[in-house]
């Protein structure tokens, strides 16, 4: 297919059009965990709730966005990218509109699927399109734009969140989806692979979803249960089950969603299994923090949203030169280094008890936010350059996709596990605390009766006022107490990341990037 110049009109509405779609998932994704505390008293939402809502889209986009880049090859990526455009904003107008916890957590889905055609499509438009001397400035230029993004995602949030205006955060995907449909409609030609004669991996991507939203449900329904209930121990069988299955389609498949010969690069596998830990901490610390700014400490969403800024700012500010680095110098120091710093923030975060709210951000979290922060900027780059340069240039994408993939899976388990934990631990130290108060066994019901709310429980109303100030006391140290566990076991998953990357990957087996 023809290329055509960054600068020309066509290159220009490639690079608008491909800007705006990822836009919108970027403020969906970041804006969202922001506005969970709005979301969660709105809905009347558990805690449990809020895991499935951020679950729903991550199962979708994980199991379907290595399919979506090759449907898009094969059918028509102009097709396959506005096909996904549109589905995201479907999906995201009715999550606006969802009246309860059950509807949106189905729109959720119904965005993961229109995510997973459309953010691998933004990318393989622009390298299918842009011409190959002007291939990296049109990544480079798409990459700090959605940055920027990123950046002001958490901030809008916590200010649609402040005014009460949750439901923004999914109706701004609307118009700005609509304009890009529009582009590509009238603007852009069709982009296809006409050789490509692959079947597409409908099985493996079956098994995968089912898998994932078994374990997912199995974990997830512990705190209500248990673990020795019969819908967990059957529903985390059928997905270990269902993953086994798809490990053996993988390997039997002609054309595989996940090339499992890829694994036996031990470069390869490092790298991947650095993202998956890595990731599940960084998941898990970026959702129990909001909650606990907001729902414990006494910031606004906005305030909340703002203590972020740190973190994007050393993301944009350090990442071309950890980037450098890694070319000059090999990935591997980086890529041990990095996510080992990473851990150190979370622990730091971990250590921040009650406080005065925001007037204390600076001596309380502004420092663990920042290690944290500068730990992830030196990683990502260096990342991305090891997995590319592990495998040959015929598989790069394809190593993309299943990396990309692999950081969604983690997300999923992240807080599946994570979060069953957090609703354990909180319900065992209401448990141990209350017994300490002289309440009846009905009024501790009532009481316990909150532990699936987390940060969001609820002092009863009838209590008399010197109850109510302990067992607000007690709802505020036992989530303190819970997001200390989590951020120390955060913190556990990024030095296993760290040491993935001491064991595995080798400078040697990382191609250096060439300039054209």
């Amino acid at each position: 297919m023809a290329t055509v110049a960054l600068g020309s009109s066509a290159g220009k509405w490639i690079m608008v059009s491909s800007i705006m779609a990822s836009a919108m998932a970027f403020i969906d994704s970041t804006a969202l965990n922001v506005v969970l505390p709005s979301l969660q008293q709105s809905l009347n939402a558990t805690g449990t709730d809020l895991f499935w809502i951020l679950n729903a889209y991550l199962l979708m986009l994980a199991a379907l966005i290595m399919i979506g880049g090759a449907l898009g090859d094969k059918l028509g990526r102009k097709k396959i990218f506005m096909t996904g455009i549109f589905i995201f904003i479907v999906g995201s107008a009715t999550c606006g509109f969802a009246p309860d916890v059950k509807l949106l957590i189905a729109c959720r889905m119904l965005q993961g699927i229109g995510g997973a055609l459309m953010i691998p499509g933004s990318l393989s438009l622009i390298s299918s399109s842009i011409n190959e001397k002007e291939r990296g400035k049109a990544i480079g230029t798409w990459s700090a734009f959605t940055t920027v993004v990123t950046l002001g995602g958490p901030v809008l949030g916590g200010a649609f969140g402040d005014a009460g205006l949750w439901r923004y955060i999914f109706f701004i995907n609307v118009p700005i989806g609509i304009v890009a449909l529009f582009i590509l409609w009238f603007k852009i030609k069709e982009s296809r692979d006409e050789t490509n004669t692959q079947t597409i991996d409908f099985p493996g991507a079956i098994s995968i979803a089912l898998g994932l939203a078994a374990l997912t449900f199995g974990f997830l329904r512990v705190p209500a249960v248990g673990f020795g209930h019969w819908q967990v121990y059957t529903s985390l069988t059928t997905g270990i089950v269902l993953l086994t299955v798809f490990i053996l389609i993988e390997s039997k498949s002609t054309h595989p969603m996940m090339p499992l010969t890829l694994f036996r690069n031990m470069t390869f596998s490092g790298v991947n299994l650095l993202t998956f830990f890595l990731y599940a901490g960084l998941s898990a610390a970026m959702l129990f923090l909001p909650l606990n700014l907001v729902q414990i400490q006494g910031y606004s969403q906005l305030q909340s949203g703002l203590t972020f800024l740190p973190f994007t700012i050393l993301m944009i500010g350090m990442a071309r030169f950890a980037g450098g680095m890694a070319d000059k110098h090999g990935p591997r120091l980086l890529l041990i280094s990095g996510p080992a710093t990473a851990g150190i923030g979370l622990l730091i975060l971990s250590f921040v008890k009650q406080t005065n709210g925001p007037a204390d951000y600076w001596t309380t979290f502004f420092p663990g936010i920042i290690v944290f922060g500068t730990g992830i900027a030196f990683t990502v780059a260096p990342l991305t350059a090891a997995v590319m340069g592990s495998v040959s240039d015929h598989f790069s994408g394809t190593a993309s996709g299943v990396n990309n993939a692999l950081s969604r899976i983690a997300n999923v388990f992240a807080n599946a596990i994570l979060g069953a934990l957090a609703v354990l631990f909180f319900t065992g130290a209401l448990q141990q605390d209350i017994q300490n108060i002289p309440l009846n066994e009905k009024q501790k019901q009532t009481v316990m009766a909150q532990a699936t709310n987390l940060g969001d429980a609820k002092v009863p109303a009838d209590f008399n006022t010197h109850n109510q100030q302990i067992i607000k006391k007690l709802y505020h140290s036992g989530f303190i107490s819970v997001y200390a566990r989590v951020m120390q076991l955060s913190a556990l998953l990024a030095f296993l990341g760290a040491l993935m990357s001491f064991l595995f990957i080798k400078n040697s087996m990382v191609k250096k990037e060439t300039s054209s």
